[in-house]
């Protein structure tokens, strides 16, 4: 196996260039930010993108976690793979990468410097220092609201060989977060329906009523009315209830909620 790595400081747009690089050196595999990436499919890992602090986003980069490890490892060694390009911010980072999961030694580091102009890495810092944007380099995983792209927005990458054009796509995350292949539409109505299933797996819930969406560039806001059986405290239960709602929407959506706002309108003594 060739292992070839790809080395820039944080936003200086390594992710934005490492299919093109990887089209050129006949590269069918990619580590990026955590993820085992072959082609436009995610075959293992998880995206650092989708970490809540510096410090976790580090070591789910470096695969300081055993589980993680693993299953990226696992595909590793029962693929057959000619060559492999990792991506870090520096010389130190994709070596601990490859120490990690047990690569053999880099052959060749590419700098970004070298495959970028000025012009583009500062228009590539720019966005991440004032936009927050981050990309993964797989097609885009876009959804739709009243809003559409506040997100993602869909990059078309064109490389000119000659006369002919070679396009690409990849995907600029706002909230970073991970990707499939290809496009899908989530309705207001489907959200609903996801705080409906998860509230209601909460015993003592007896209804869920007057659900409201509120859209903002970091996520949304979900706002909901209830009734509930009598209970001794009733905080425990709607923390309980918060967090199912929480979790069942950034699963199945992996839209960011900012916040879950109950209000309790009746209590039903039974």
């Amino acid at each position: 196996m060739k292992v070839y790595a790809l080395v820039g400081t944080s936003g200086t747009g390594k992710s934005y260039k490492a299919i093109n690089l990887a089209k050129d050196k006949k590269i069918k595999y990619i580590l990026d930010d955590g993820l085992l990436i072959k082609g436009t499919k995610i075959m293992a890992g998880k995206s650092a993108k989708r970490e809540h602090s510096t410090i976790k986003a580090v070591k789910t980069a470096l695969f300081m976690d055993e589980g993680h490890r693993k299953s990226v490892l696992n595909i590793l060694k029962n693929d057959k793979i000619e060559s492999i390009l990792l991506i870090g911010t520096s010389e130190r980072m994709v070596e601990k990468i490859a120490k990690a999961l047990e690569l053999p030694e880099i052959s060749e580091k590419i700098y970004i410097d070298q495959i970028s102009k000025k012009e583009e890495i500062a228009i590539a810092r720019n966005s991440r220092m004032k936009e927050g944007k981050h990309i993964i380099p797989v097609p885009t995983f876009e959804v739709k609201k009243d809003f559409s792209g506040y997100f993602l927005d869909t990059l078309k990458i064109f490389k000119r060989k000659g006369d002919k054009k070679e396009d690409s796509y990849e995907k600029t995350v706002v909230r970073p977060t991970f990707s499939y292949l290809g496009k899908y539409t989530i309705s207001n109505g489907v959200l609903k329906d996801l705080i409906r299933i998860s509230g209601y797996r909460i015993s003592n819930i007896s209804k869920i009523s007057n659900v409201y969406i509120k859209d903002d560039i970091h996520g949304i806001e979900i706002n909901i009315d209830i009734n509930m059986d009598k209970v001794e405290a009733i905080p425990p239960l709607i923390i309980q209830l918060q967090e199912s709602i929480i979790a069942e929407i950034e699963y199945a959506t992996a839209l960011n909620v900012l916040a879950v706002n109950v209000n309790v309108k009746k209590i039903i003594n039974i």
